[in-house]
């Protein structure tokens, strides 16, 4: 929605007092960011700003109170929220709702982060969790197509983007609709990811059932170098009575499959999961069952939650545990999954990262291992973006630190800026030869019936190099570089031939002078003629 509004000419602002109407857009999961959305448009309307409401509350709940005179945009509409901005500020209220075909991949965007493309790979799901209200506003599963979604990653590597987050209500589901399914996705999507593995793909959340049966095909994929080894699988329950209650149709045995599968068949494999506290019916036991589960697999990232009941949904009317223990039970999770050490065992270890953004202290970057380890660096802001070999210093509970042995991206950036300006360069002759010799010099490219030498990556560095010394020098000293750069391309040239001595002789060298060798020849020749000139001038004046 930001996207499509800049696109448009809109000027995005931080400062709610400043701007000429407020989007808020909004999530349904949970009654705090519901709350969240009330307080917000009771701000908006006493500071009488124009209001639009988006996401899944009013798609899902349109009639509350809240909304009453609000312009509103469903999620299956924000391709249209620049339509309901214009009639908004107009005075008017406008409501989209409708769902309609799947909203296009390629809108406009605003990234949080240029580096992160977080990418939809379907709406909706096929589960019915009796707590889930999202389902109210995603409805049922729809799939992007996999040409469709190659594309896009196809595009976004394009731009940049290091990191490619698959997101999803259920990633696990894709494709039952249209006849494909996740690992046909995930095959199809890692053929197009750079090889040297400058940006990686993130699988999102997946809920048990549905992966069951791909689970060999997933571990290959995220045994790929440019797939991160880190799942999101949320469990919710160690209890089978509670997840039979919550719907969740699948059982704790068949959630240990999918852990133990693919932490034997992926090496460094990180799998996160959700807990849900004081859900209604559950006991003192069916609790206990879930803090052995957690226990047992120590997980390095749990999220846990009290149950909240949302309007409309089966659990709301079920039996509800009493709200202080419901709060002890979160409080004592919390307690043990705290008290893990999950990485303990990585000091002193080497690791490849990928860094993407700066951490909150303002100090270090943040980057992550194969596995999705979050590591914190000391670096300089151009590392953004960047890959790089670390040391492992030390670990904290929910990262570690390291310390950056060797930078891998810029070496590859460089080659291939250099690589494209000598396309760019020689393309008025790329059809005479395979390789053209890309110079700097003004002089024309040197193809024709014979083959000529290829630049090599040292040549091309050094001119790179005369580039940056030519803009804070003068013209003579840019002369005298460029005609020892062309004296040193000669003597390689010949270097060159004769190392290829034993095959046939394809490439002329050329021995008389180029246009900067007469060039500086004839500066030469001015500048002396001028000096004996002065000189015959002012002899010719003293004489007399």
């Amino acid at each position: 929605m930001a996207g499509q509004l800049s696109a448009f000419g809109y000027c995005l602002s931080d400062n709610p007092e400043e701007a000429d109407l407020w989007l808020i857009n909004t999530c349904t999961v949970k009654s705090p960011s519901q709350s969240a959305m009330e307080t917000l448009i009771a701000k908006c309307k006493s500071a009488k700003r124009p209001l639009v409401v988006a996401g899944c509350v009013p798609q899902g709940s349109r009639d509350i109170k809240e909304l009453e005179g609000v312009s509103i945009v469903g999620v299956q509409q924000i391709d249209r929220v620049v339509e309901v901005v214009e009639e908004t500020l107009k005075g008017h209220e406008v409501r989209l709702l409708h769902r309609k075909r799947l909203p296009t991949l390629d809108l406009p965007k605003v990234r949080k982060n240029k580096f992160i493309e977080i990418l939809p790979i379907n709406v909706g799901c096929l589960g019915a969790c009796t707590y889930c209200k999202t389902k109210h506003a995603r409805g049922h599963l729809g799939s992007y197509t996999i040409d469709s979604l190659v594309g896009r990653v196809k595009t976004v590597i394009a731009d940049g983007v290091r990191e490619i987050w698959l997101s999803s209500e259920d990633t696990g589901a894709y494709g039952r609709d249209i006849g494909v399914n996740l690992p046909t996705l995930l095959k199809a999507i890692v053929t197009v990811l750079p090889p040297d593995g400058s940006t990686m793909l993130r699988v999102g959340m997946t809920n048990p059932p549905f992966i069951l049966e791909h689970l060999e095909e997933i571990a290959e994929v995220l045994r790929h170098p440019c797939v991160y080894s880190f799942l999101h699988v949320p469990v919710q329950s160690g209890s089978d009575a509670v997840l039979t209650a919550m719907n969740r149709e699948y059982t704790v045995g068949e959630f240990r499959t999918v852990v133990d599968t693919l932490t034997e068949h992926v090496p460094g494999m990180q799998i996160a999961t959700d807990i849900i506290c004081g859900f209604p019916g559950e006991t003192d036991k069916d609790f206990l069952e879930t803090i052995s589960l957690v226990k047992e697999y120590k997980f390095p990232q749990v999220h846990i939650s009290q149950f909240y009941p949302r309007p409309g949904t089966p659990a709301a009317r079920m039996k509800k545990v009493p709200s202080t223990a419901v709060k002890q039970r979160s409080r004592e999770l919390t307690s043990v999954f705290e008290a893990f050490t999950p990485y303990s065992g990585m000091e002193g270890r080497v690791e490849r990262i990928w860094i993407t953004e700066i951490a909150t202290d303002g100090i270090h970057l943040v980057g992550h291992t194969k596995g999705y380890i979050q590591v914190l660096v000391v670096a300089p802001d151009g590392m953004l973006g960047m890959s790089a070999i670390v040391k492992i210093t030390s670990v904290g509970r929910w990262s570690v630190f390291g310390e950056v042995i060797e930078t891998l991206n810029c070496i590859d950036q460089e080659i291939a800026s250099i690589n494209k300006t000598c396309q760019d360069e020689t393309s008025a002759c790329s059809t005479t030869c395979d390789a053209c010799s890309c110079s700097k010099e003004a002089d024309p490219c040197a193809c024709g019936a014979q083959s000529c030498e290829q630049k090599t990556v040292e040549e091309a560095t050094i001119s790179r190099n005369d580039m940056w010394e030519d803009k804070t020098t003068n013209l003579i000293g840019w002369l005298l570089r460029k005609r020892r750069n062309h004296v040193k391309k000669r003597e390689e040239s010949e270097i060159v031939s004769r190392h290829n001595s034993n095959q046939e002789l394809v490439c002329e060298r050329r021995v008389e002078w180029g246009g900067i060798d007469r060039a500086l020849l004839g500066g030469m020749l001015v500048s002396l003629i001028t000096i004996v000139a002065l000189v015959m001038h002012l002899g010719a004046r003293v004489s007399t």
